[in-house]
């Protein structure tokens, strides 16, 4: 029913304006939309995201979007690394770690945090 059907990342932040300046200024995603105060829907690939204002903002402890950089994953840590974004380093079994890059077998990730906790995966996958 739905395997056909575009899926959309929601993530909640508690500020709008502070999180536009890391998800537009830090990560370069374009606006599709904006609904006023509340939330924004940015492109990201041929995907979207929706940033959206809530209370619950930054209380979920997994990740809570991937983006697929593929082979570029190490370039594009290295240049949110240069942007001041600190990445989350894990001690993860079976996987070993270069710099901020997670590995284990052919998966390598990344994982950030957006302004108000939110983690953010970057996969080469």
């Amino acid at each position: 029913m739905l395997g056909d059907k575009e899926a959309v990342a929601t993530i909640a932040v508690k500020e709008l304006g502070v999180a536009r300046k890391f998800y537009e200024g830090v990560l370069g995603l374009k606006v599709v939309s904006e609904q006023g105060a509340e939330a924004v829907t940015y492109k990201s690939g041929s995907s979207k995201v929706i940033v959206y204002r809530s209370q619950f903002a930054g209380t979920n402890k997994a990740t809570a979007a991937n983006w697929l950089v593929g082979n570029d994953l190490e370039k594009v840590v290295d240049s949110l690394a240069e942007r001041g974004v600190p990445f989350e380093d894990y001690d993860m079994p079976q996987m070993t770690r270069k710099g901020h890059v997670h590995v284990a077998g052919d998966m390598k990730v990344a994982w950030l945090k957006d302004p108000d906790g939110n983690i953010i995966a970057l996969m080469n996958g």
